[in-house]
């Protein structure tokens, strides 16, 4: 699984990062940074879940 974001919907309202810490994070920025290659399996249900919980839509399983 890896994800894919929407940058022109992200408004880095960090919801995901509520949700898997270990793969979302905010850069000095404040814009969204994801952990680069594929999702661990450990933390799939938790990435799903940052993905359904988006308040923008920004979020997409790539595969």
């Amino acid at each position: 699984m890896e994800i894919g974001v929407d940058r022109s919907l992200c408004e880095a309202n960090a919801v995901c990062l509520g949700f898997a810490p270990d793969i979302f994070d905010l850069d000095d920025d404040e814009e969204l940074v994801v952990r680069p290659g594929p999702v661990p399996g450990d933390q799939a249900e938790r990435v799903s879940g940052a993905v359904r919980g988006c308040p923008k839509n920004a979020l997409f399983i790539v595969s």
